[in-house]
């Protein structure tokens, strides 16, 4: 007996293999951020601890814990780093230093920033380390041993080592003033400043005493 064949059906083509392809992730672009001070001490006597305190803050929420902020000082040769800390909770952050040298440096505070946050700093003004010296003051006329003339409004101090024309800053009482070496002397037994008129009157400095000095 004949049996006719089932008739074969073509086979559905298979749909084309496509190539799936995961979209690059993106980042946007790094927050701003600043630096704010909360306080600070930056004139201290000689071995004296200055510090700073602050938070390192980003443009939408508050800095995060973890990052790296630089007291930087400047030097010849630009900005160089003192000490560094990071950032606890907030932003929050915490840097101190013991100086051993007089003097007066200019102080920055530096964030370097990272993938997610742009760099950033701050002015901090001068780091001003001080000594205590006996001084008194003079006034008058007459001729200056650096040049020029004395008067009841030249701002300077006479000393007998410092080369003339070195800035020295000098606080008493709380005022601060940066001023240049423009006479020798004073030629008292203990002395190492004598504050001209001016300088004696905008310190609010008596006849003797000590001052704080940078130099």
């Amino acid at each position: 007996m004949y049996v006719p064949a089932t008739p074969v059906h073509p086979a559905p083509e298979l749909a084309p293999v496509g190539v799936v392809s995961a979209a690059p992730l993106t980042i946007g672009s790094p927050l701003p951020t600043s630096l704010k001070i909360r306080r600070e001490q930056l004139n201290v006597l000689q071995d004296h601890r200055a510090w700073i305190s602050g938070e390192l803050l980003e443009a939408r929420h508050a800095g995060h814990a973890g990052q790296k902020v630089t007291l930087q000082a400047l030097g010849r040769h630009g900005w160089h780093a003192l000490t560094s800390t990071r950032t606890r909770s907030h932003g929050r952050f915490r840097l101190s230093i013991a100086p051993q040298r007089l003097g007066s440096r200019l102080l920055r505070l530096r964030f370097a920033g990272g993938p997610l946050a742009r760099a950033s700093h701050r002015r901090l003004g001068r780091l001003n380390v001080y000594r205590l010296a006996e001084a008194s003051w003079y006034g008058g006329g007459g001729g200056l041993a650096c040049g020029g003339q004395l008067t009841s409004s030249t701002i300077g101090v006479a000393n007998k080592t410092l080369p003339c024309g070195t800035l020295v800053t000098l606080r008493y009482g709380g005022r601060s003033m940066r001023v240049p070496v423009i006479d020798r002397g004073p030629y008292v037994a203990g002395r190492e400043f004598d504050l001209t008129e001016a300088t004696k009157r905008a310190l609010g400095f008596g006849d003797t005493g000590q001052v704080w000095s940078t130099g």
